[in-house]
């Protein structure tokens, strides 16, 4: 006689001999005997489809001897349902006062949840409802991920179910990698200030970024005005710069008196580049004066005199950092209140590895930065963030403004919304879609369970 296995959703697993032809509500007579649910209570699915028709056969609903059957209690999705509502209700109020109660709480609810941080000060009955929404799209997603298992395990050799399965056990690295991470050097997801040192041009204070990717060092023409050497520029050096972007240059100044420590005086060039930084000391004053960028003493060691990088506090308003693009395509800087509340009225769309836009152009090669002709080639339009534009005969490693990631097609808005709301960033919600194909409900249950 074939045989039909039934498993439960606590884990328990049944084999029964019946035939075929049997009716449904004979097999679920011989299942209350094994399970102890009565046939009242029972909820049969198989291939993901509810069976409810009791008069029909086993043969009917496609059934064959080996397959696996899915066994439900009526009353256990709402009786879970209603614990976790009354279990939230009860401590939502105890949650509230406490994030009240705890500035630096409050700081990160802010940064990853503007609702849910807004509610729990202004609206205690909205900020119950938002818990009651998060566990309620945390068990839809659960569920989802259970019958999407049951249509997996109905056929696993299918081509498709193989990639899905292949995505999910990619995915499950991927997390995996992440909680690591997290574990083991969490410093490595926040942000690393760039490396400034006060200096002194002709008599002039001036903050200049460090950078040992760039070929040159650097200074707007604002700022050269300001130290008073615009009249020594040589305008046959005029050129452009090109490389991760492009940058007019304007000439360059030979030589000029710049002044760090208090008593260290150098002799130094620049060019004189169209761009928003102020002075960028790069590789070729740096291998001059054979300088030494120590991180452990967090200085600049120049002829065994160290001079101290600046405190992120004490960093110029127009210092490097990492922006994003609000709705109307201003930029806004990453992590602030503006660009947090953007994200959570953007819409977008998911991606494993979402590819980001940034606010300057990309172009191929070395390129040239002097004694080049003015190219025919427009720079490239920059938002007017107070980024330095990326030049490679300037700066190759300075970070460039970022820009939301771009939606791919087969995601909705709405879902991306939806994750947003939950308390994800912009790019996490479209990689969490991604590896969840689109389903909302899915990528809810890896952000919880990350």
């Amino acid at each position: 006689m074939p045989m039909i296995a039934v498993a439960t959703e606590e884990g328990e697993h049944f084999s029964i001999d019946c035939d075929l032809s049997m009716e449904l509500e004979n097999v679920c007579a011989l299942l209350e005997v094994d399970s102890g649910i009565p046939v009242s209570d029972q909820l049969l699915f198989f291939s993901g489809r509810h069976l409810t028709e009791l008069q029909n056969s086993l043969e009917s609903y496609g059934v064959k001897e080996g397959d696996l059957l899915l066994l439900r209690k009526k009353s256990a999705d709402s009786g879970a349902a209603e614990v976790a509502g009354r279990n939230i209700e009860a401590e939502a109020e105890t949650m509230r006062r406490q994030v009240i109660g705890d500035p630096r709480l409050m700081a990160e609810l802010r940064r990853s949840n503007p609702d849910l941080a807004n509610a729990a000060q202004n609206d205690p009955a909205r900020f119950r409802d938002l818990l009651h929404q998060l566990a309620a799209m945390q068990n839809s997603a659960r569920l989802q991920q259970e019958r999407e298992r049951e249509l997996l395990e109905a056929d696993p050799y299918d081509p498709d179910a193989q990639r899905k399965i292949e995505e999910a056990i990619r995915q499950e690295r991927v997390l995996q990698n992440f909680e690591q991470a997290m574990e083991d050097m969490p410093e490595a997801f926040g942000q690393v200030h760039m490396l400034y040192v006060d200096t002194e041009v002709n008599g002039v204070p001036v903050k200049a970024f460090v950078d040992s990717g760039a070929q040159s060092t650097i200074m707007s023409p604002a700022c050269a005005e300001r130290c008073g050497i615009m009249r020594l520029l040589d305008t046959r050096f005029a050129g452009m710069a090109r490389g991760v972007g492009t940058g007019k240059i304007l000439g360059r100044v030979h030589s000029a008196q710049l002044k760090m420590g208090g008593d260290l005086f150098l002799q130094c060039s620049f060019t004189i580049l169209d761009s928003d930084v102020e002075l960028l000391f790069g590789l070729d004053m740096l291998r001059r004066y054979q300088c030494a960028i120590d991180l452990k003493a967090n200085a600049l060691v120049i002829q065994g005199r160290n001079i101290p990088f600046l405190a992120e506090h004490e960093l110029p308003k127009g210092r490097i950092e990492e922006f994003e693009l609000d709705a109307d395509g201003n930029p806004v800087p990453s992590g602030s209140a503006a660009s947090l509340s953007n994200a959570a009225a953007a819409a977008s769309s998911s991606s494993a590895s979402a590819p980001t836009s940034t606010s300057t152009s990309t172009f191929p090669g070395s390129g040239r930065t002097l004694g080049v002709p003015p190219s025919d080639l427009p720079a490239p339009k920059r938002a007017k963030s107070g980024t330095p534009p990326p030049v490679a005969g300037a700066s190759s490693s300075g970070p460039t403004a970022s820009a939301s990631p771009n939606a791919p097609s087969g995601v909705s808005e709405e879902a991306i919304n939806s994750l947003v709301n939950l308390g994800a960033d912009r790019t996490t919600a479209i990689r969490l879609l991604e590896a969840a194909g689109g389903n909302a409900e899915v990528a809810a249950s890896l952000l919880f369970s990350g």
